[in-house]
């Protein structure tokens, strides 16, 4: 199977991708990451965890943070252009970017190829894989959601980081629980994380 890359950029909302990791770890056997300087930042803001400053830390802190297997974890620099994500040739099955800044979304959906994030969300698209953007933001401009409806012209999955009260959450967590619960139904990834509505 092949990997499924995640992009963590410097919006608020760090518990969602830590738990979308937590779970892929759980089912994939190849996760490749990319965290943007100012998402490193607000990780250490939002959580309990400090991933470290050059790639090799990130990359062991985060394998040891989420209890992945040696190697199964690929972090890759915002200039690593020998990155496999980085070329059509070898896509990830799929890619999300979660949080997703709305300078990040900008950069994507007007094809501004300024480091490896903006990069490989160019080759999921042109390779017509499945990018998922997860933002959080509010409110937003008309020039954000603008950007916004031309992405999902081409396909891309524009998931609010939005989640519901249906089910009657109870704790942070549950919250978090349901929007990554979303992502991973749309990656066809199998998770215990919310039952799905039964009216």
């Amino acid at each position: 199977m092949k990997p499924i890359a995640v992009a963590l950029t410097g919006a608020s909302g760090m518990p969602y991708a830590i738990t979308l990791l937590k779970e892929l770890v759980k089912t994939q056997e190849l996760i490749y990451v990319m965290i943007s300087t100012a998402a490193n930042t607000v990780i250490a803001m939002e959580t309990n965890l400090n991933l470290g400053s050059d790639t090799q830390s990130v990359e062991q802190n985060l394998t040891q943070y989420l209890g992945a297997k040696d190697g199964q974890i690929k972090v890759f620099s915002k200039n690593q252009w020998t990155a496999p994500v980085a070329s059509g040739s070898n896509p990830p099955r799929a890619m999300v970017v979660v949080p997703c800044t709305m300078s990040t979304l900008s950069a994507i959906a007007n094809g501004h190829g300024n480091n490896l994030m903006h990069r490989a969300a160019d080759v999921v698209i042109k390779e017509q894989k499945k990018l998922i953007l997860v933002p959080r933001e509010t409110p937003y401009s008309a020039i954000h959601l603008e950007n916004m409806l031309k992405l999902s012209r081409l396909g891309v999955v524009i998931m609010d980081a939005n989640p519901a009260f249906y089910q009657n959450p109870k704790t942070i967590d549950d919250l978090v629980n349901f929007v990554v619960a979303r992502i991973l139904d749309h990656l066809d990834v199998n998770h215990a994380l919310a039952p799905p509505w039964q009216g």
